[in-house]
């Protein structure tokens, strides 16, 4: 199967009569079928797709109130989704807003049985409150009235509705900062002497700090915290390792599993790097000794959680034939092309 389309564009604000250097500039949208062009006014055009108070009350629908002042129309985007993108198409929007574009991709393949994708960027504070609630809502559902579901996807609806929405959110250089921690009181000295701070303090002071990746708290990866500053406030949030392992590997996920050994949970992870079957196996291997690297052998054999794989990548020790330790890996790859 060919790459899928990256599909991109931009919307801006509609004004056939904007006033540049001292001249009008006038121009009128037209649909253009193979050679020839048809002119259909901005009036007609417009309606069409919703103008900005039908964009408001299908938000409003959603929430039950005006979640946000100026969306985009979603019919505009879904006709802009038609006209230009294939049916396998991912679809770019650096600059999400309320998230309407998500709406649009959903909303299309439910319709016509695509298979778009959809990724969206914000930095703005209302990604909590606007975008992630509303792309669960019309994942739950595609009609909405007053905050209230008003019909249920049909059998054929749900099986074109996305099953995974992920979302990731970027470490701020303010957080990085929050979470250096010293090995020692000379770490607080250099903290004095700008030119030291930047060239050496982050590869030997600070080498144990969690925002640098402490590879000795990998022996937990599903409890490794971060200080993460949000709403005025700093709290200590658990960070997706694996995740975050899989993207600086560049893994193409295929299946996601988890396995459990009377109390042991096994994340494992199968995809493609580099037109080679991988498989990435996370487990919590504090306190190990050898009678648990061979418990863990043996399960690992029994759930045949190797077979077919290329490369094989392990946190912690293992007796796992042919796995590779991963975290040398994953400081590599974290800092490629950082380090003087």
């Amino acid at each position: 199967m060919k790459d899928p389309e990256v599909f991109h564009w931009e919307v801006t604000s509609f004004n056939p009569g904007a006033t540049y250097d001292g001249k009008t500039e006038r121009w009128t949208p037209y649909e253009k079928i193979r050679d020839e062009k048809k002119s259909v006014g901005w009036s007609t055009w417009l309606d069409s797709f919703g103008i900005n108070a039908d964009a408001t009350r299908t938000l409003k629908a959603i929430f039950g109130y005006k979640a946000f002042d100026t969306p985009k129309p979603l019919q505009l985007i879904e006709w802009f989704l038609k006209l230009h993108s294939d049916d396998d198409a991912i679809c770019l929007d650096t600059f999400a807003g309320s998230g309407v574009t998500g709406h649009a991709v959903i909303s299309a393949n439910r319709e016509s049985c695509c298979n778009r994708r959809f990724i969206l960027v914000e930095m703005g504070s209302y990604f909590d409150t606007v975008i992630l609630p509303y792309i669960k809502k019309v994942t739950f559902a595609p009609v909405w009235k007053d905050g209230k579901p008003a019909r249920m996807a049909t059998p054929e609806e749900a099986e074109r509705s996305p099953r995974i929405v992920k979302y990731l959110r970027m470490e701020s250089y303010e957080d990085a900062l929050n979470n250096i921690e010293f090995d020692d009181a000379s770490g607080q000295q250099a903290l004095k002497f700008d030119d030291y701070l930047l060239k050496y303090m982050l590869k030997w002071e600070t080498k144990r700090s969690e925002t640098l990746l402490n590879v000795e708290k990998l022996a937990r990866p599903f409890s490794y915290k971060l200080h993460i500053h949000a709403d005025g406030q700093t709290r200590k949030k658990i960070a997706d390792v694996p995740e975050t392992f899989n993207y600086l590997l560049g893994l193409h996920v295929k299946t996601r599993k988890v396995c459990d050994d009377d109390g042991r949970r096994y994340l494992v992870y199968r995809g493609m790097v580099d037109h080679r079957n991988a498989t990435v196996i996370w487990r919590e291997t504090e306190g190990w000794q050898k009678v648990d690297l061979e418990r863990d052998k043996k399960f690992v054999a029994a759930q045949k959680l190797t077979e077919g794989a290329d490369e094989v990548f392990v946190n912690g020790d293992s007796f796992i034939p042919g796995a590779r330790a991963l975290e040398p890996v994953f400081k590599a790859r974290m800092f490629a092309g950082v380090q003087a």
